[in-house]
């Protein structure tokens, strides 16, 4: 089991969570629904092989954006479809590659182009590249590699 596992706390959607998060990414799965009676307690579950507990806690727990679910993504697919399926139902777009899934948690959906564009080592290029990815909600990898190419 991994050391140090992230907690979310739910008003009453634990279990529905999970369920919809273990779509999305490949080696994912359900490991464990914990009840009291007919009431689901809390759910413990993977994405990506990453283990996650999710705890029905009430109505006075709230996600901020201060805590967000990074993913890293390889390709301009992967974003699109990670992004649209976040967004749906409520969820909310934000900038920079930000939303709010229908749960109210935070993700950023972020292609690895973005950091190794960013990381240039010409300063005139990674700036360029941040100012387009300032003017973004969803990431959009053609519209980095152009501002980095000076286009």
């Amino acid at each position: 089991m991994q050391k140090i596992t992230t907690f979310l706390t739910y008003n009453d959607q634990a279990e529905e969570a999970a369920n919809f998060y273990t779509t999305l990414f490949k080696n994912s799965k359900i490991d464990n629904v914990m009840r009291a009676g007919d009431a689901v307690m809390g759910v413990s579950f993977q994405l990506a092989g990453q283990h996650y507990n999710a705890l029905n806690g009430g109505p006075s727990f709230n996600f901020s954006e201060g805590i967000s679910l990074y993913v890293n993504c390889e390709t301009q697919a992967e974003v699109d479809e990670l992004w649209d399926k976040l967004t749906a139902d409520g969820g909310e777009e934000s900038r920079c590659g930000w939303l709010k899934d229908k749960f109210g948690v935070s993700w950023q959906i972020i292609p690895s182009a973005l950091v190794e564009l960013m990381g240039d080592k010409d300063p005139e290029k990674a700036n360029r590249v941040v100012q387009a990815m300032l003017k973004m909600q969803k990431i959009i990898i053609a519209d980095l590699q152009k501002a980095y190419d000076g286009k």
